[in-house]
C-alpha cells in the first residue's frame, strides 16, 4: 500500500532528528513544513518535505492519491493511561457526586472499583473483547493510533488474568498499538480489608508468575494512596513486577501527596500518573529520572480535583505527557481532542505543549517514541488528516468539535 498525501496545509509534528522525548522549555516549539507531501509505504512513513521540491517517486505505482488542501496532517495521539476494558457502566456514582458524595465515600461504601469489579467478574471474555473494540474503534477515528489498556477491574486471580487474555487477544483484532498494563494493586478487594498482605501475597505469587508465563503484561502499575497501597507497598510490588519481566507505571499524587511518585522514581517507573498533589520534592525527584509525568485532564475534570501542576513541572525542565485515563467511573471519555483542550484552557499549556505532550511524550510513556508520536522517517505510518481548519491551535480552540475527517493506521486509511 502506497499513498501520497499532497498540498498539505501544514505537517505538524515533524522530526529530522527524531527525539525520545520533548523536555521543559523545548516543549514550545513544535516543527511544522507549510505547503507539504507526505508519503507512506505500507505501516511506514517514507518520505516528506515541500511540495515545491516534490520530485516523485518514479518506482511508485498503484499510488493512493490523497489531497489535503487547506488541511493539516498530524501523527496520531499516544494515549498512555486508559482502562478501557471493563463492564457495564458507573453513572449512578456520577449522580451520586453530585448529590455531595466523594470519590472516597462512593468507594468506602463498595462503589467504584470494587464496583467495576463485580461487574466485570460477571462478564464473560467475548463480551469483554466486543465491549472493548467498539470504543477502540471510536478513539481510533478521533486520531488516537497507540493505547495502553490496564486491567485493575478484576481483583482476583481468574478476573485479573480474565482482563489480561482481553487485551492480549484486543493486540490481534485492533489495528491499534497496544501495551498492557497489569494492575491488580488497584484496590483492596472487600475479603482481604483486614488482611492486605496476603492480598500482595496473591498479587506477587500467584499472579505475576501465570502473567510472565503467558507474556500478558508489558507494565506493572499500583495506585498508591490513602485506603489502598502505601509508598513501601508500591515499591514492594513494583519491584516484583520487574523480576517477572513489567516495567514500572505508578498511579501517584491522584487524591493526596502520598509517596507514589517517589516510589515511582526509586524503582525506575516509565510514567507516574495523575499528579494532581505533585510537590516540590517530587519535582525535584523527576527532574533527576528518565521517568515521565503524565497528567490525565478528563479524571481531574469529572471528579472535580485540583489540577496537577503541570505549567510549572514544565518550567522547571520537565518533560510532561498527557493522557485519557478513559475508564467508566472518573474519566468516561478517550477522546484526546477534548483532552488537549483541557490541558489548553485550564492547565495554561500551550498548543504546541499540549501537542508534546499527547504525542511524542506520551509515546515515552509506553516506551514507543521511536516508533510513533511524531512524522518522521521509518516511523509508523499513523497520521490524521484535519478538515480545512486554519491551524493547530484550532484543534484545543474547538473544544467539543470533531476536526478529523481521515485517519490513517499501519498505512491504512480507516472508514
Amino acid at each position: 500500500m502506497k499513498i501520497l498525501i499532497k498540498n498539505i496545509k501544514q505537517l505538524v509534528q515533524v522530526e529530522e532528528s527524531p527525539q525520545l522525548k520533548i523536555v521543559g522549555k523545548e516543549m514550545k516549539n513544535l516543527s511544522c513544513i507549510d505547503d507539504a507531501w507526505l508519503a507512506l509505504e505500507n505501516d511506514k512513513i517514507v518520505g516528506f518535505g515541500k511540495m515545491e521540491d516534490w520530485e516523485g517517486i518514479s518506482d511508485w505505482t498503484n499510488l493512493t492519491i490523497i489531497d489535503a488542501t487547506d488541511k493539516l496532517v498530524l501523527p496520531c495521539w499516544c494515549d498512555s493511561h486508559t482502562h478501557i476494558v471493563y463492564a457495564g457502566s458507573r453513572e449512578g456514582e456520577f449522580v451520586d457526586r453530585i448529590n455531595g458524595l466523594t470519590y472516597e465515600e462512593i468507594f468506602q461504601r463498595g462503589g467504584g472499583i470494587l464496583n467495576s469489579a463485580k461487574k466485570l467478574k460477571e462478564a464473560t471474555e467475548e463480551e469483554l473483547v466486543e465491549s472493548a473494540l467498539l470504543r477502540l474503534n471510536e478513539i481510533m477515528l478521533q486520531g488516537t493510533g497507540a493505547v495502553e489498556i490496564k486491567s485493575g477491574y478484576g481483583l482476583s486471580v481468574e478476573s485479573e488474568l480474565k482482563m489480561l487474555r482481553v487485551i492480549k487477544k484486543l493486540k490481534t483484532l485492533s489495528p491499534l498499538t497496544i501495551k498492557a498494563t497489569f494492575l491488580g494493586a488497584h484496590a483492596v478487594p472487600l475479603e482481604y480489608k483486614e488482611r492486605k498482605g496476603d492480598y500482595i501475597k496473591l498479587l506477587i505469587n500467584e499472579i505475576m508468575p501465570v502473567i510472565a508465563e503467558e507474556q500478558l503484561a508489558d507494565y506493572c502499575d499500583v495506585f498508591c494512596e490513602q485506603n489502598y497501597f502505601t509508598k513501601e507497598e508500591t515499591i514492594e510490588i513494583l519491584t516484583a513486577g520487574k523480576k517477572h519481566g513489567m516495567t514500572p507505571k505508578v498511579h501517584a499524587e491522584q487524591l493526596s501527596n502520598f509517596g507514589g511518585t517517589l516510589a515511582g522514581v526509586a524503582v525506575g517507573a516509565i510514567s507516574v500518573d495523575h499528579l494532581e498533589f505533585v510537590g516540590e520534592k517530587e519535582i525535584e525527584a523527576l527532574l533527576n529520572s528518565e521517568t515521565m509525568p503524565t497528567v490525565l485532564p478528563g479524571a481531574a475534570f469529572f471528579l472535580s480535583l485540583p489540577f496537577p501542576p503541570a505549567r510549572k513541572m514544565i518550567d522547571a525542565g520537565l518533560p510532561v505527557a498527557v493522557a485519557s485515563d478513559c475508564n467508566p467511573g472518573s474519566s468516561p471519555s478517550g477522546n484526546m481532542n477534548l483532552i488537549i483542550s483541557l490541558c489548553c484552557i485550564q492547565y495554561k499549556m500551550t498548543p504546541e505543549e499540549a501537542i508534546n505532550a499527547a504525542t511524542i511524550n506520551s509515546a515515552y510513556a509506553m516506551e514507543l517514541s521511536k516508533t510513533h508520536g511524531s512524522i518522521a522517517i521509518g516511523k509508523k505510518a499513523n497520521v490524521f488528516i484535519t478538515k480545512e481548519i486554519p491551524n493547530y491551535s484550532f484543534i484545543p480552540y474547538s473544544f467539543g468539535s470533531n476536526l478529523i475527517e481521515t485517519v490513517i493506521i499501519n498505512g491504512k486509511v480507516i472508514n
